[in-house]
């Protein structure tokens, strides 16, 4: 069948049962495939009366001629009746990182942002993409999980993201584009050989196709074998992790039970669920032999890009890079409801009015934000005597990493709150009284 309508309309059908009640937002990158994707749409909406179409372009500011390609875009949209929203990222790629990776990862964070509950992304990846990717994928030395290449649907946001063009060629494409009389631009990445994918695009896949002219469709039948393998895996580190995982948090008696083929495959598992970054295999074997097998005592700690695990009371925590705590004394704005940032994987920090109870409100003059140096103590019960800060840490099980990151509201010289968890007694206000109650936002997991 060759594409049009009709045949997104079934691709779409594959992906949602109710497609024709939901809501789409195409990533329209002002590229032939995108503008196809789009076209076909509109008509669709026109046919069968969607409820909702719309198109989003992102501007990563990286070629001189990028803003051309939002105008081309918002020129495409005017004639089909759908409306743009264009996002503007101006990007500087960090030294020794894939511009490709920073690119797409500040593109779908930037669109996850915008999508709305249940609404759906759709992109215009193809099967020569999904071969490209594989090959890419396999030449890095990816497992299972990567050689699956792209989805065609996944989570994204509050929403979905949905690549209903994954069984068709760019031929196909090119054809629909023909026939309807589109124009498009062409980005000059993605035939630059000094990026794996335009060299692999330019130098390799002709070669390729000449002598197995179907690659595109057995590479992606291979990669749908894959797909499933990857899903076996899944359901298998699940069943693992029964009875191992606490809050989130991965038993290290546990999973010491399991053979190191599964103990490798749930550890895969558990950190995808963190919602972070695979690590990569030489990570992985760090976390074996050295986080696990660490002392009881001891505070390891292993890092990769996008995230790090820690050990803790017999756990395992995985978490996105936490920033050291800032230095100095800080001011709280308490006439601002956001609060101070504390850094990355911190979250906000703040003093709101209440009377409910919490410090007393007078003192706001002398109140500012520290951090622990040592030797701080605090009174969080009237009927109990002074702690240490220290002992209190231990005593409620809060994680060694985040003791020296825990916001300290000072009165003067005395330490009055920790975080949102202490007040010193001596100096609260009962409820009625004109108050200053902490709020910790986005809060770091703490035990």
């Amino acid at each position: 069948m060759a594409f049009g309508p009709e045949r997104l309309a079934v691709q779409l059908a594959a992906l949602e049962p109710d497609w024709n009640s939901a809501r789409f937002c195409v990533a329209l990158s002002g590229g032939l495939d995108s503008s196809v994707l789009l076209h076909a749409l509109a008509a669709l909406r026109h046919r069968d009366g969607l409820p909702a179409v719309r198109a989003v372009h992102v501007d990563h500011g990286l070629q001189p001629d990028s803003s051309g390609w939002a105008d081309s875009s918002a020129s495409l949209c005017r004639s089909l009746d759908v409306a743009l929203q264009v996002i503007r990222l101006e990007l500087t790629p960090s030294p020794g990182e894939s511009v490709e990776a920073e690119a797409r990862t500040a593109r779908y964070a930037a669109i996850a942002e915008l999508l709305e509950a249940g609404e759906w992304l759709l992109t215009a990846h193809h099967r020569d993409d999904q071969m490209e990717t594989v090959l890419i994928q396999l030449l890095r030395g990816a497992g299972v999980a990567g050689l699956a290449a792209m989805p065609s649907r996944t989570r994204l946001g509050a929403g979905w993201h949905g690549r209903p063009l994954l069984e068709l060629d760019r031929a196909q494409l090119a054809g629909y584009a023909r026939q309807a009389g589109l124009a498009w631009v062409e980005d000059p990445m993605n035939s630059a050989t000094r990026f794996d994918r335009g060299w692999l695009r330019e130098r390799v896949l002709p070669a390729v196709r000449e002598r197995w002219p179907g690659a595109a469709a057995t590479v992606a039948r291979s990669a749908k074998h894959l797909a499933e393998a990857a899903r076996l895996l899944a359901a298998l580190a699940k069943a693992d992790s029964a009875g191992l995982i606490d809050a989130g948090r991965l038993s290290i008696a546990g999973l010491e039970r399991l053979s190191r083929d599964r103990q490798v495959n749930l550890l895969r598992w558990w950190i995808h669920e963190h919602g972070l970054g695979p690590p990569p295999t030489a990570k992985l074997s760090s976390v074996m032999d050295n986080l696990l097998a660490a002392r009881v005592d001891a505070e390891p700690v292993v890092r990769w890009t996008g995230g790090e695990l820690r050990r803790y009371r017999g756990r395992v925590y995985a978490m996105r890079p936490l920033a050291e705590a800032p230095s100095g004394p800080l001011r709280i704005d308490l006439a601002s409801p956001k609060g101070i940032e504390l850094g990355s994987g911190l979250g906000r920090y703040g003093l709101v009015e209440s009377r409910q109870g919490g410090l007393d409100a007078s003192a706001a003059a002398e109140i500012e934000l520290r951090f622990r140096a040592g030797g701080e103590t605090l009174r969080p019960h009237p009927a109990r005597p002074r702690k240490r800060l220290k002992q209190l840490c231990q005593e409620a099980g809060i994680v060694p990493w985040m003791r020296t990151r825990l916001p300290l509201v000072f009165v003067g010289s005395r330490l009055a709150a920790v975080g949102d968890l202490w007040i010193d007694a001596d100096l609260t206000v009962a409820a009625g009284a004109a108050a200053l109650a902490p709020v910790w936002l986005e809060r770091p997991e703490l035990f």
